[in-house]
């Protein structure tokens, strides 16, 4: 397995982002409409990654910068985007280990809280999420208002302290174990 970043617009991401807006409109009845663009998850502002297995891409996942705003994001937070394992690949641990890559790429890059939106049909996201150490913090973004969203966070740094950013996810995507 190997996790490694490359841009949202590359190929493979856009195939997996395909998938991922195919699933939230069979859950939801529509994709998700919150606009991205690529330079959103270029570093140091964010990254893009994507696990891959025998060439094929199994998993992705991204974070962005984000800072106060009338959505109620807050100065350091890091918003994770797209995060997704084909059907046939789940319950490997794909998630959590493309997860542990974006916090430290978050926290090497000086984000202090790691934070997301996702939906009450979307049980398992929920629970790994959770068993990751995230919480429920007050709704931020566009689907803030809705009644089936859901978000949380996770301080990626104790006493407000960052780090400066390193080889996080170049190491990760070395294959060594996230």
């Amino acid at each position: 397995m190997e996790i490694r970043p490359v841009p949202y617009d590359h190929a493979d991401a856009v195939a997996l982002d395909r998938l991922v807006q195919r699933e939230y409109a069979q859950r939801y009845g529509e994709g998700d409409m919150t606009p991205l663009d690529p330079a959103m998850f270029r570093p140091p502002h964010g990254t893009y990654l994507l696990a891959y297995e025998n060439g094929r891409p199994l998993a992705t996942g991204g974070w962005r910068s984000q800072d106060a705003n009338p959505e109620g994001y807050a100065d350091g937070d890091a918003e994770i985007k797209r995060m997704f394992v084909v059907e046939e690949a789940r319950g490997r641990g794909l998630a959590r280990r493309i997860l542990a890559a974006l916090e430290a790429d978050a926290r090497a890059a000086g984000r202090v809280r790691m934070v997301l939106e996702t939906g009450i049909k979307q049980p398992e996201a929920l629970a790994l999420y959770a068993s990751c150490g995230y919480r429920p913090v007050p709704k931020f973004g566009l689907y803030r208002t809705y009644e089936d969203s859901r978000c949380m966070g996770k301080a990626l740094v104790s006493g407000g302290v960052g780090v400066q950013r390193g080889a996080g996810v170049r190491e990760a995507g070395s294959g060594a174990g996230v």
